[in-house]
C-alpha cells in the first residue's frame, strides 16, 4: 500500500495555553499513531501558510476557532516530517469539541502532568525539552518547572 503523504511531509503543532496548563489530545484510533497522546496539528496542505494551517487543524480537530501568534519552534521528527511549532490563542470560554475521526479525547495539562505520560509523542518530548533549555517562551505560561 502507498502512504499518501508525499515526502518530504510538513506539518504544524498548535500549542496551545489557558491557565497555566497546555491543550493536549488523545489521537483517535483512526489516525497514524492512535491512542498516542500530543499537542494538536496535522499536515500543511500545498499552498497554505503555517499559521493558516495551525488554525484550520484546531478547527477540524477541535472545532475550535484559534489565531496563530508566532512560530515558536521547528524540528524533524525521525520520520524526516518538518515540524512547525505554533503559539495559537482560543477564547477563554472556548470549550474543544473532538472530532472522534481524528481526535479521542482532549485534556488541560501541566508540563508535569504532560511529561508523566508514557505514550507521549517523542516530538512533544523534545519540544518540552527545547523550552525548559530556554529556546523559546510561551506568553501566559511562565517559566516551565
Amino acid at each position: 500500500m502507498t502512504d499518501p503523504i508525499a515526502w518530504p511531509a510538513r506539518g504544524v503543532v498548535a500549542v496551545v495555553p489557558r491557565a497555566g496548563k497546555l491543550l493536549v489530545i488523545e489521537r483517535s484510533q483512526f489516525v497514524r499513531a492512535p491512542g498516542m497522546f500530543c499537542f494538536p496539528g496535522g499536515a500543511i496542505e500545498q499552498g497554505e501558510s503555517e499559521a493558516d494551517a495551525v488554525v484550520r487543524e484546531l478547527l477540524e480537530e477541535l472545532a475550535l476557532p484559534a489565531r496563530a501568534v508566532r512560530k515558536l519552534w521547528t524540528s524533524v521528527t525521525p520520520w524526516n516530517v518538518s515540524l512547525c511549532w505554533w503559539l495559537a490563542n482560543v477564547q477563554p470560554a472556548a470549550v474543544p469539541q473532538p472530532d472522534p475521526a481524528e481526535v479521542a479525547s482532549f485534556q488541560w495539562l501541566t508540563v508535569a502532568e504532560i511529561r508523566g505520560f508514557s505514550n507521549l509523542l517523542a516530538s512533544n518530548l523534545e519540544f518540552l525539552a527545547a523550552w525548559e533549555r530556554g529556546e523559546f517562551a510561551i506568553d501566559g505560561l511562565g517559566r516551565l518547572s
